[in-house]
């Protein structure tokens, strides 16, 4: 089968129909960079649209990223920031040895530290962690507002969820 004859077949999927990756930051850091990466990062997360409370979270999940990234992953790492469609994708790769798992969960509150994985994991829509041969890359999601076509924002449901009131006690 030729490309002319996938593009044709109606089962095969279109390539417009793929959302093209746009790159937005590519940039290794160090302990002596966690800073300046960060002012640099929120910049470019508000730029790509996703600002207050949920571009905040954002930043400082991927903040909790990279300090991990530090001080366990070898002291420094590369920072991959990218937008596809209405979701921005960070992935924070380091080269430390990655020994025993990788804890998502919350530590007890008599314990200290650990708790980095887990907010990146509330704070935003997604963490994915990939242990690879010479370290460990952790991925993560937010989705942007998407909009109607104009200026306006997609209409959202009202507090509580109901869109036409209440639901009778009898059903």
């Amino acid at each position: 089968m030729t490309g002319d004859a996938e593009a044709s077949d109606p089962g095969h999927p279109a390539p417009a129909l793929v959302a093209a990756v746009v790159p937005i930051m590519s940039q290794d850091f160090t302990s002596a960079t966690v800073g300046t990466l960060r002012h640099a990062l929120q910049a470019q997360v508000t730029a790509a649209g996703l600002t207050g409370d949920a571009g905040d979270d954002f930043v400082l999940a991927v903040h909790e990223l990279i300090t991990n990234a530090v001080r366990h992953g070898g002291g420094h790492g590369h920072l991959e920031l990218r937008r596809q469609a209405d979701v921005l994708i960070c992935e924070v790769t380091d080269q430390g040895a990655a020994p025993g798992s990788l804890r998502v969960r919350l530590p007890a509150v008599d314990t200290a530290g650990g708790r980095g994985l887990w907010l990146a994991h509330q704070l935003t829509d997604g963490l994915v962690l990939t242990r690879r041969l010479n370290g460990v890359t952790a991925t993560v999601t937010a989705c942007l507002e998407p909009t109607t076509g104009t200026d306006t924002p997609a209409p959202t449901s009202p507090p509580g969820g109901e869109i036409n009131g209440p639901m009778p006690d009898n059903q």
